[in-house]
Order: structure tokens, then C-alpha cells, then sequence
């Protein structure tokens, strides 16, 4: 979709918790104008993965129709965001020789579609093919290798694939709502878009996007994406323990953990107190805001230390001077920055969409990150699909020239 003055696109945010469509026109340097929002309470998802298709497809539609309304356009596409433990990354090498001397951007797509052919399993689809890092002639290190001279080019890319049933059914899901699915991105990568500075991405950081499902983290260094993650554990889980040991319902458990919540017991007076009515009371009842806290803590405190578990893994926990980068709903919680720089020993910040312009109200919050990194990501892809294009285009033409010569050829032999 586009109008006269400047392109729109679409991003829609399938999480666990909630679905978050939006519509967006680019301004001048790259700034976006909300013009549509629809934020539906999400169903028949859990962990990130669909597991009922009706109901995913009707709130996700439900969605589409709210951002809609209130932006006034028709949306046939959109890029679609993707998370769920069924996610898995892995590092591959790609070269490719210099064709006129000079390294140009069709050099670069064919050492990464060099990379990409490697050998994963026949269930599982490829979703990104990320640069990391090149070499030209033996050089390593290089960062942006186009205009260098060299003969040869090589790189190292990280390269995410997923289930390809999980992939088929949420494709199915969003094309049921009448929407073509342009690409689908890895939560982490497009929440970073939205909330990593440059500086950041540099020196080395980890994104760690904590949703209602999922924790989606992505590990940057040198500017590249160098690792990616996606545990099966997110702020549902919090809300679970809270309605175990209050005995409340799921809605309950949850808006209490949003107005009274805490992660560090020890910032929590032993004289704050709440009420709210208990299952199988008719009279509301007084918690401790101290007892609430302790419940928090105690699986904050697990999830992360799977996200510690998870850096030293990877093995690039000693490249990350920036620290960690929190984002997503459930680090909007108080004392989670603070919980987690005592934990980690590192910088620790959390970060929401900024330098948004029209229908902002509700998006200035960690929650939509993602979603706001969907549309930094559809302008990035745009760009790239424009090289790509002209990629194709020309070895279109080479191959016509050459075919052209051996024909004639052909009519000079006997």
C-alpha cells in the first residue's frame, strides 16, 4: 500500500498475550506516522506457537479490523512477527569470487546465498540469512566490504530457521483474516530495531524481549546480529505462580501483578498492603504487597538465570560491555532492571519505541517494541529487496547475453 506522498506499511504482532496491528506512513529519516492501531487480547496462542487455529485467526482478524477502521485503508499485506522455542539459529560460511575487482552489492548476495546452502533438516524452513562478518582475500574482520578491492569474498552469516508446521500455521492464521504475509521476523531482531542504539550495537549487547510467552533474546556485536535465542518462558509464568499462591483468578493474578507488583522483595514495605477478592470469598481480602513480591522475585530470579544459562552458551559473554537491554511487557515490571544489573553484573536498561508521531498514546511502552520494530524492519527489508531485485535483474541479463552468444555460435558450427 502506498499513497502519494509517502509509502505505508504494516506490521502485526502475534504474541501470546496479545495481538498489536499497526499502520504506519514513512517520513523524512525514516520516522514513522501511526495512522492505524488495533491491540486485541490474543487467543489461541501459547508460548509464541498456535495451538487452536480458529481462534488465533478470529483475534487476529479482530486486530485487522481495528487498525483498519481507525486508519481508514484497506491492509492486504503485512510483516508478521515470530517467536516460540520451535526458533533455532546456526552459524555458516559462504564465498564467493569478486567478479570486476571491485566489491559491489551483487558480490555480497552471492556469498550469503553460498552461505545459506546448508543442510537443515526437511521439516524446518530458513527465516533469516544474517551477515556477521566478512573476509576479502584473507582479511578478516571487515565489516562493510563493498567498494574494497579483492578477489575473493568471503562471509560468515547467522542464518534462523523454524518448524515449518508452526510457520504453516500461522501463515494459515493471517491469511484467514484476508492478509498476505510479506515475511515473517524473529521478535528479538525487530525489537531491536526499535529500541538499540548504534553505540550499543557496537560495543556488544543483548537484546532480551520478555513477552507473556516467551523470553526472545539476540546477542549484537561489531553492528551484526551474533546469536539468537527464544526459551519458552515469559511473564504468564509469573502470573500463574501469583494466581497459585493468592488463589485468583488468571485476569486477577494479572492486574495485580501490573498495579502492586514488585521484583525486588526488599524495595517492598512490610505495611503496603491490597485487597481483592479471592476465589470462593465474597468479601474482598488484604495481601501483603511484600507476599506478592516474594512470589515475583522467586521466578524472575529463574528466568533469568536461563537468560544467563543461555549468553554463556553462546559463547560471547565476555563481548558485551553494553550490558542487557530489556524490552517487551513484563519489563515494564518495577525493579526488574535493577533485579537483573545485580544479577547479571552488567549495564542493564529498558527500553520502549521511540520518536513515534500521530497515534501514539498506548504504544510508548516496552510492550510494543516489536511491534514498532516491524515497521523498522519492512523499511530495512524494502531497501534490501530493492538490491536484491536488481541483483536478479542483471543476472537475468547476463544469462540472456550469454545465451545469445552461444546461439550464435551454434549457427557458425557445422
Amino acid at each position: 500500500m502506498s499513497t502519494q506522498d509517502a509509502p505505508i506499511i504494516v506490521g502485526i504482532d502475534i504474541g501470546t498475550t496479545k495481538v498489536c496491528t499497526l499502520v504506519a506512513q514513512v517520513e523524512p529519516e525514516n520516522k514513522f506516522r501511526i495512522l492505524g492501531v488495533g491491540i486485541e487480547p490474543s487467543r489461541g496462542m501459547r508460548k509464541g506457537v498456535v495451538v487452536d487455529i480458529d481462534s488465533a485467526s478470529k483475534a487476529i482478524k479482530r486486530s485487522i479490523d481495528k487498525a483498519e477502521r481507525s486508519s481508514g485503508l484497506e491492509i492486504t499485506s503485512a510483516q508478521v512477527s515470530l517467536a516460540g522455542s520451535h526458533v533455532s539459529s546456526l552459524n555458516s560460511q559462504g564465498a564467493s569470487g569478486v567478479t570486476g575487482g571491485v566489491i559491489d552489492q551483487h558480490d555480497v548476495f552471492r556469498a550469503l546465498d553460498a552461505a545459506k546452502a546448508v543442510s537443515i533438516p526437511h521439516n524446518r524452513d530458513i527465516v533469516h540469512v544474517i551477515q556477521r562478518g566478512f573476509t576479502v582475500d584473507g582479511q578478516e574482520g571487515i565489516h562493510k566490504p563493498i567498494g574494497m578491492h579483492g578477489y575473493r569474498l568471503e562471509v560468515e552469516a547467522h542464518i534462523i530457521t523454524a518448524a515449518s508446521t508452526s510457520l504453516d500455521n500461522l501463515e494459515q492464521c493471517v491469511n484467514a483474516a484476508g492478509v498476505e504475509v510479506e515475511a515473517f521476523v524473529l521478535n528479538p531482531l525487530a525489537s531491536a530495531e526499535a529500541v538499540l542504539t548504534d553505540t550499543e550495537r557496537e560495543m556488544g549487547v543483548v537484546v532480551c524481549d520478555i513477552g507473556g510467552g516467551t523470553t526472545d533474546l539476540a546477542i549484537y556485536i561489531n553492528g551484526d546480529v551474533w546469536h539468537t535465542m527464544v526459551l519458552g518462558i515469559g511473564g504468564n509464568l509469573i502470573t500463574s505462580d501469583i494466581t497459585h499462591g493468592l488463589s485468583l483468578s488468571m485476569d486477577q493474578a494479572e492486574k495485580v501483578k501490573i498495579d502492586h507488583g514488585h521484583a525486588l522483595r526488599s524495595e517492598v514495605s512490610e505495611d503496603e498492603v491490597f485487597y481483592v477478592r479471592p476465589f470462593g470469598d465474597e468479601a474482598r481480602k488484604e495481601y501483603k504487597c511484600s507476599d506478592l513480591a516474594l512470589i515475583i522475585e522467586a521466578r524472575v530470579e529463574e528466568l533469568f538465570s536461563y537468560v544467563i544459562q543461555e549468553i554463556k552458551r553462546s559463547g560471547y559473554d565476555g563481548l558485551l560491555p553494553a550490558g542487557l537491554v530489556l524490552t517487551g511487557g513484563t519489563s515494564a515490571l518495577p525493579g526488574i532492571s535493577r533485579f537483573a544489573r545485580k544479577l547479571l553484573n552488567c549495564p542493564v536498561r529498558v527500553a520502549q519505541p521511540e520518536n513515534l508521531l500521530g497515534m501514539t498514546d498506548q504504544l510508548h511502552s516496552p510492550a510494543f517494541s516489536t511491534s514498532v520494530g516491524l515497521l523498522e524492519w519492512t523499511v530495512l527489508m524494502n531497501t534490501i529487496s530493492y538490491e536484491k531485485d536488481n541483483y536478479r535483474k542483471q543476472l537475468h541479463e547476463d544469462s540472456v547475453s550469454w545465451n545469445n552468444v552461444i546461439n550464435f555460435l551454434r549457427r557458425l558450427l557445422p
